[in-house]
């Protein structure tokens, strides 16, 4: 038996993106070049005012633009026209064992013109190619289907 795989080293890293948060869910965040600046709020859904933006909501809009980007990736290796697809993420947050707080992810893609098959078989294959599937794999649960 083989040992269980251990997390997915970089081995040519190409990019580094930096924020900073303060005041976490009731705070702001920032990067480093000024060009995504935000206030966040908790939801009212989670008892908060609402009325901003919040991190399940930046992490559903990073997955969706990196799963659409793998999606052009699989698909030009497999012929077949995706600039006018469209991935949805559902992010949700809620209480996990223990007491905690946890993810769950739900893709939703589409492409325009391609049958429900093909757009499955592309998108589980996009889902082996993007950096936020491979680093959700085996963490949280990810479901991934044809809208």
């Amino acid at each position: 038996m083989s040992a269980p795989a251990g997390p997915t080293a970089l081995v040519k890293p190409l990019y580094t993106a930096r924020a900073t948060a303060t005041g976490g869910r009731a705070g702001h965040a920032v990067t480093d070049d000024g060009l995504l600046d935000v206030h966040l709020k908790p939801p009212k859904e989670m008892g908060g005012p609402g009325g901003a933006t919040n991190p399940e909501q930046l992490f559903a809009a990073g997955y969706a633009a990196c799963f659409q980007s793998a999606l052009g990736v699989v698909g030009r290796r497999e012929g077949v026209q995706t600039e006018d697809s469209l991935v949805e993420a559902d992010v949700s947050i809620g209480v996990i064992g223990g007491g905690g707080y946890g993810l769950a992810v739900a893709l939703k893609v589409s492409i325009p013109g391609v049958d429900t098959d093909t757009t499955l078989r592309l998108a589980e294959a996009a889902h082996q190619v993007c950096p936020y599937s491979n680093a959700t794999r085996g963490n949280i649960v990810v479901t991934v289907e044809s809208n």
